[in-house]
């Protein structure tokens, strides 16, 4: 998945037929509340921002990686400050709106709920606060790199976790047991995501994001309050979300990002977004953004051999062999991350996005434990 923070089922879920999966409104049981917040409001930066920067972040070498690893040197942040409490209701009021819970619903073996691609349709407050200059700018500079939205459909996917009440009763049995993951060991879709929480957690216990280092090691960063956010370079360390105690819901919204540059590498990978996504407006967006980014880094050698020429130099056959061969793996890369429609599995994700052999070994022996 496309966050740190997805909520595992105690069993496995049925997918869903078709994509997307429908909500049946008179399951409110399943549904958390909206706080009862009626009109509309458009995102203003002077009045719904609440921005502190985060106490600390963590660079990819501090996390035991090497200094190439990723597209910046940023790993992780501590959570920070970002939006008001009133930017929190009306987003909450736009995610958990019926037209939302009835068309962009899904559900899958990492996470039993699961809302996305909505947010140009359904959820424009959403939309314009994830697009605006000011948050851009924010999630840019602890990053440490010029971001962008990775397509408008992974602007604002929510995860969401309502507890039962047989879960409700276990609470109690399970406070010695906090350790134990509510997802599992995975990589992100996307370069970088942004996790903002849209819940109260003023009771709640656990809830850190468990990053593995490069030695293997383990590093914890605590869960953000309701407004604050954790910005993550999550598709090139391996992460989980340990179990959270006392709270009646969990929701997060996850952004994720993608740099702004056409001449940096793009290590975007579906493996974890194909089977809970609309296919045919994920493989759209896809290609269009990166047709974009060709399109855009043919101009700039184009420029760059004119320049020569005009300049009287002689033609750099081998740099120009080079962008040849980049180019050939760029859209070897985007052709293998289209899977065609009827290979995919709809709700279920293999391990193809993890790292390492020993996460890899143990998604395969529970792969074989539940199919047994």
């Amino acid at each position: 998945m496309a966050t740190a923070d997805i909520l595992t089922p105690t069993s496995f879920p049925v997918a869903p037929d078709h994509m997307p999966s429908t909500f049946n409104e008179n399951d409110n049981k399943s549904k958390p509340s909206t706080n009862g917040t009626k009109g509309s409001a458009q995102f203003d930066a002077q009045k719904h921002l609440q921005f502190a920067p985060p106490s600390k972040t963590y660079s990819m070498k501090e996390l035991g990686y090497a200094d190439n690893a990723g597209v910046s040197p940023i790993g992780v942040s501590e959570p920070f400050p970002l939006f008001s409490p009133e930017a929190i209701i009306q987003m909450r009021k736009e995610v958990l709106s019926d037209n939302v819970w009835t068309h962009y619903q899904f559900s899958s073996n990492l996470a039993q709920c699961q809302l996305r691609g909505f947010a140009p349709e359904y959820a424009p407050f959403v939309y314009d606060a994830w697009r605006s200059p000011e948050v851009l700018k924010i999630v840019s500079d602890i990053a440490g790199i010029d971001l962008v939205p990775a397509m408008d459909w992974e602007i604002g996917h929510i995860n969401i976790s309502v507890p039962g009440q047989d879960e409700k009763s276990q609470a109690v049995a399970l406070s010695d047991e906090n350790d134990k993951p509510i997802v599992d060991w995975h990589t992100d879709s996307y370069p970088f995501v942004c996790v903002t929480m849209l819940s109260d957690c003023t009771n709640m216990v656990g809830g850190e994001t468990a990053l593995r280092k490069g030695d293997g090691s383990i590093a914890k960063v605590r869960g953000p309050q309701m407004g604050c956010a954790v910005v993550l370079q999550g598709r090139y360390i391996e992460h989980q979300a340990l179990r959270a105690l006392g709270t009646t819901e969990r929701i997060s919204m996850v952004t994720s990002f993608r740099p702004r540059s056409p001449a940096l590498p793009d290590d975007t990978v579906l493996t974890t977004v194909r089977a809970i996504s609309d296919l045919s407006e994920l493989y759209f967006q896809f290609s269009e953004y990166r047709l974009e980014m060709l399109e855009e880094r043919i101009r700039i050698q184009l420029k760059e051999i004119r320049d020569r020429k005009r300049a009287r130099r002689s033609f750099n056959t081998k740099a120009m062999k080079k962008f040849l061969l980049e180019q050939e793996k760029f859209l070897a890369h985007m052709n293998r991350e289209m899977v065609q429609d009827e290979m995919v599995t709809k709700g279920f994700t293999d391990d193809s996005h993890l790292i390492s052999e020993e996460l890899k070994g143990r998604s395969r022996k529970r792969s074989c434990t539940d199919s047994e």
